[in-house]
């Protein structure tokens, strides 16, 4: 259940008079060891398991195999940058940086057990990036039970940002609600009487994303004229996508993840009789899912974005592009640094660095308001205009995107950034 934006406000304000004066929890309880002298004064009695005075120790959880394992480049990308990070910057406050990652398979159950080992046997300081919506929501409750930051999950997933039983998991990127009202605002402008054929996937991420959308369309002249589901078991989605063609549709919105993007991106150019303007979610637009599709193929597909393209030569003299390339080749020659999601690995692992170095306390408490207290955070890989931003009822870090349009072998951003706080006002629970 979530509660009334009253109630996350308390909550959330509790959270930051904790930050102001970094006490903690008990640390007896499940959790950790206390903190010593090391961190002493202020911060004594938090917790510090995973953490000392030269080392830092996370774990992170993805598909690395299964249905969604295209997401496996993003930790080579956030492994790249503390390697980085550990090589000539002595760390992060000192701190050499261990990033330990685990396989879930994109299987729930199996990324509890891997949390579990992650904090019991690791004995990480933080669960950091644990992706997936349907992971991340079977393993939440654990890590709060046992006062363990999970912190900048690679999920847009709303609840993360309005939840205010578990405050020790934050989201990162920008949330589906919020991605849905850019398209639907793009669609009031562009195709104002337009209908639409959603394919979603049938779990949170897919009903956030088109719950938001059907929300944003509300009072609108755009329809939804169909729509189908799918199971990431499933092996093609051919079977909808015949059906959404019958709808005959002029506007596509493809809610996926990488394995159907690419599915629902090729049966889509493969039916002559049906030619939709076809929108798809930022989590299944990385080049990787499209090129093996054929760049001619997709030719003015729409999606939106808030970090850089390696692609894109609008970066090219950028000097965060030139370092993450230079260091993706150096500490990781294996991974292309053109993947996007190698920099999107980039993005958050260089977050995460500002977000623990802003903590008062270098404890798990300290973590968990640290990444509740963001003021304008600047992080050179996300476009210019977005920053990080979190405080008192905002428990989004990101919340700006740009429409991007895709267009000869790469992605071409069009429009302004959008700050979907001011555009559309805050998402309450």
């Amino acid at each position: 259940m979530r509660l009334s934006a009253i109630g996350r406000t308390a909550v959330t304000a509790t959270l930051l008079i904790a930050a102001a004066a970094c006490g903690g929890r008990d640390s007896g309880e499940a959790g950790g060891t206390q903190a010593t002298g090391a961190t002493g004064g202020q911060c004594a009695g938090q917790q510090t398991t995973g953490i000392t005075d030269t080392s830092l120790k996370l774990g992170g959880i993805y598909p690395l195999s299964g249905p969604a394992s295209a997401y496996g480049a993003i930790p080579k990308g956030i492994k790249a940058y503390f390697d980085y990070v550990n090589a000539e910057k002595g760390g992060i406050g000192g701190r050499k940086v261990e990033f330990v990652v685990r396989d879930d398979g994109y299987q729930p159950p199996k990324a509890v057990e891997e949390a579990r080992r992650l904090v019991e046997q690791e004995q990480v300081f933080a669960l950091f990036q644990t992706l997936g919506t349907p992971s991340t929501t079977a393993t939440w409750d654990y890590t709060n039970q046992q006062k363990v930051p999970q912190v900048f999950v690679a999920t847009g997933a709303s609840v993360w940002g309005t939840d205010t039983e578990h405050p020790w998991t934050i989201g990162w990127q920008p949330n589906y609600v919020s991605e849905a009202r850019v398209y639907a605002q793009f669609l009031k402008k562009e195709h104002p009487d337009a209908k639409v054929a959603v394919l979603y996937q049938n779990d949170d991420f897919g009903k956030d994303l088109l719950g938001g959308f059907k929300n944003a369309i509300s009072g609108t002249k755009i329809t939804i004229a169909a729509e189908q589901s799918y199971e990431v078991s499933d092996p093609t989605v051919d079977p909808q996508m015949r059906n959404l063609a019958e709808s005959k549709a002029d506007v596509f919105l493809n809610v996926t993840t990488p394995k159907f993007g690419s599915q629902a991106l090729a049966a889509d150019a493969k039916n002559a009789s049906w030619n939709p303007l076809h929108i798809v979610n930022n989590v299944a637009a990385s080049i990787t899912v499209l090129k093996p599709v054929g760049f001619e193929n997709v030719q003015g597909v729409v999606s939106a974005t808030y970090y850089k393209d390696p692609v894109d030569p609008t970066w090219a003299e950028d000097a965060e592009m030139k370092l993450y390339k230079a260091k993706m080749q150096q500490y990781a020659p294996d991974a292309d640094p053109q993947v996007p999601y190698h920099a999107f690995g980039w993005a958050a692992a260089s977050s995460f660095h500002k977000a623990m170095e802003a903590a008062k306390c270098p404890t798990r408490e300290g973590l968990r308001d640290s990444v509740r207290n963001l003021q304008g955070v600047q992080v050179d890989m996300l476009l210019p205009g977005v920053k990080l931003e979190t405080g008192q009822g905002d428990g989004f870090p990101i919340e700006s995107l740009q429409l991007m349009r895709f267009k000869g072998e790469r992605w071409e951003l069009f429009g302004d950034v959008i700050d979907t706080r001011k555009e559309f006002g805050p998402l309450t629970g």
